[in-house]
């Protein structure tokens, strides 16, 4: 029987146009919600925007539009950004929507009547940037930890919610709940802050400097703080309080945001669902920042990177896949065009792609495009022994998705991608092609190699879903549901005998990172650049050249050589095994290397660093990124001579 799994982003505020930050949240949640749809659950995805509060008449100001005529642009930017991202959310809701400001009226009056709310006047520090007062302990030397301005001091008479009566009950329910916040250190950062006394909450603004918000009905005279009503969407959405999708999915609720707005959802909205007398959401999930040059990525600081820029650029899968492969869940993470690029060629050009490639290839070659049909013996016993390792890696995928550790999932399956590199050269089909006595071995060797990219193809749907559709029809399985179905992965079936293949294609074309616009300063007024003559070495002639011999290589083995930072010790195959010692280990990780091809110098006088002797080089391109591997673009045998 299917469960429930209900996942909300933040509901993003529209003061200015979606960036990097929003496109990784919002991706996050649709990977998990792909990923629980694989496992037989029932799903609903929320995300949507948030459009009230004095920062949306300030910019709606400065654009000269009213402010529903600026919500309602800003707002479309992000609804029609989900789908050029293959985010697929089950509902976009609004703020502004009638049935979420009649749900937010019914929350106070409920809170209300129960003596919750109460009017004062209150003096504090209040940041205009943030909508909210902040404390003096809050602050970073005297500023907005945020905004990095001074908040000004004011004196305002407002409504307040009695939040300080349900601290010593949240502490309690924190602690008797460990997994109530993830990862950890969220959970310590906030019952850090619950030790010092807990302060009521303002929840209005008056409407004699504020009109933009819902009213309160209770009093008209103000509007509603515009926390209070944007977190109450998680349960407007569902149709709170008779609706049935709020029976079915509340009770699975799990709210997934970045570190800044820890506290609004920490401590703010549990103490609101408490004084309502609504159920606590289930798990509250917190990821770090994406940094640009070392710092927050930030609208108010202007280095935001505009996600359509990058996936028009390099691809949309290989854009999903870097973001969730790079940011370890809950830790912040640098972004830089470099770093995509490297991820690019290196996992999924080199290491899938060439894969893939290598496969397909192969079974048209030697099956003419058709799966053969292999009996169980001569599959157990040629079969690569693939089968457990397979098993392993759906389980550990399975167990790090579930705790939201996309970046241990995706590494799993790049583990069993070099196993599969891997046993490609190790069991060398283009030699057992060669003797009719070794066909079945051939058969089984390829049916398994086949079954492997099938069950990547499948691991990869929640991350990459056109890359993995791609993948299952060049496969000849047309998407079939079998296959991205996590139950079924895990029986390693056999690969349906007959099943026509597609012929093999480039998943993913390396790329090199996009050269930076010049800036003003670059040349004077009409004044053609001159051009960059590289330094170049002395001719040689055809007769010198030759006495090189440059062969491609599989890497079989790659590890790091002790006290030599920028070492890496390489085993190949080049129609010999050999040995080399490479100064690539700054730039790539052995990991990376093993299953790839590259070009070597086979017949190179042996050196010894570090106490190894190295038995030829590797060519690569050098760049301002770092050294770039040399590689066919095809797969070739082992020991193949370049000519």
């Amino acid at each position: 029987m299917s469960m429930a799994f209900y996942i909300t982003t933040p509901i993003y505020y529209v003061n200015a146009r979606p960036h990097l930050g929003h496109a990784y949240t919002t991706l996050v949640a649709d990977a998990a919600s792909r990923f629980q749809r694989m496992r037989g659950e029932r799903v609903f995805f929320l995300t949507g925007t948030d459009e009230h509060g004095d920062k949306i008449v300030r910019a709606a100001r400065k654009e000269g539009l009213s402010p529903r005529e600026y919500v309602d642009r800003v707002s479309r930017l992000f609804r029609e950004l989900w789908p050029e991202l293959a985010i697929a959310p089950d509902r976009f809701i609004r703020t502004t929507d009638p049935g979420h400001q009649a749900v937010v009226a019914r929350v106070l009056s409920r809170i209300h009547e129960a003596g919750d709310i109460y009017f004062s006047e209150y003096e504090g520090l209040y940041c205009f940037g943030c909508e909210r007062f902040y404390t003096e302990r809050e602050l970073v030397e005297g500023r907005c930890p945020d905004h990095r301005v001074a908040p000004e001091r004011i004196r305002e008479a407002n409504y307040f919610f009695r939040m300080s009566r349900y601290q010593d009950w949240l502490v309690d329910h924190i602690r008797r709940h460990p997994d109530f916040i993830r990862p950890e250190r969220y959970r310590n950062e906030v019952l850090a802050f619950l030790r010092e006394p807990l302060e009521d909450l303002c929840i209005s603004r008056p409407r004699s400097r504020l009109d933009w918000g819902i009213p309160l009905p209770f009093d008209e005279r103000y509007v509603t703080y515009v926390w209070f009503d944007a977190l109450l969407n998680y349960v407007s959405a569902l149709g709170w309080p008779e609706g049935e999708l709020f029976a079915a999915f509340w009770p699975a609720a799990r709210h997934l945001i970045a570190k800044d707005i820890l506290k609004p959802h920490a401590i703010y909205w549990p103490c609101m669902l408490r004084a309502a007398g609504i159920p606590l959401f289930r798990h509250l999930h917190v990821h770090g920042y994406w940094k640009v040059e070392e710092g927050k990525m930030s609208k108010s600081l202007g280095n935001v990177v505009e996600p359509l820029a990058l996936k028009d650029r390099y691809g949309l899968d290989a854009f999903r896949y870097f973001l969730l492969r790079e940011m370890a869940f809950g830790v912040d993470a640098s972004f830089s065009e470099e770093a995509l690029v490297q991820r690019l060629n290196a996992d999924l050009a080199n290491d899938l792609g060439n894969l893939f490639s290598r496969v397909l290839t192969m079974a048209w070659k030697y099956m003419d495009g058709v799966v053969p049909a292999v009996d169980p013996e001569t599959a157990r016993q040629y079969g690569l022994g693939l089968g457990p390792e397979a098993v392993r890696t759906v389980l550990e995928y399975e167990r790090a998705m579930e705790a939201f550790e996309f970046h241990r999932a995706l590494a799993a399956v790049w583990e069993f991608v070099g196993r599969l590199n891997k046993a490609v050269d190790l069991s060398a089909p283009w030699e057992l092609a060669k003797k009719k006595s070794t066909r079945p071995q051939l058969e089984a060797v390829l049916a398994s190699l086949l079954k492997g990219m099938r069950l990547v193809a499948g691991l990869l749907h929640p991350v990459m879903p056109h890359t993995s559709a791609r993948m299952q029809a060049q496969l000849g399985l047309e998407a079939d549901p079998r296959f991205t179905n996590l139950e079924d992965m895990k029986l390693w079936q056999p690969f349906p005998a007959g099943t026509r293949l597609g012929k093999a294609s480039a998943l993913f074309p390396r790329v090199e990172p996009a050269t930076a616009e010049p800036g003003p300063e670059a040349a004077a007024p009409g004044a053609a650049a001159a051009p960059e003559t590289p330094t170049r070495k002395p001719e040689v002639g055809i007769e010198e050249f030759l006495k090189l011999d440059l062969r491609a290589a599989t890497v079989l083995a790659a590890e790091p050589l002790p006290k030599a930072k920028k070492l890496l010790k390489l085993e190949i195959d080049c129609g010999e095994r050999r040995t080399i010692v490479a100064g690539i280990a700054e730039h790539y990780r052995p990991e990376e290397l093993v299953g790839r091809q590259v070009i070597v110098i086979a017949n190179l006088k042996p050196a010894k660093l570090m106490g190894v002797v190295s038995q030829g080089m590797l060519l690569a391109a050098g760049g301002e990124a770092g050294p770039v591997l040399v590689a066919p673009v095809k797969p070739v045998p082992p020991g193949s001579a370049l000519k």
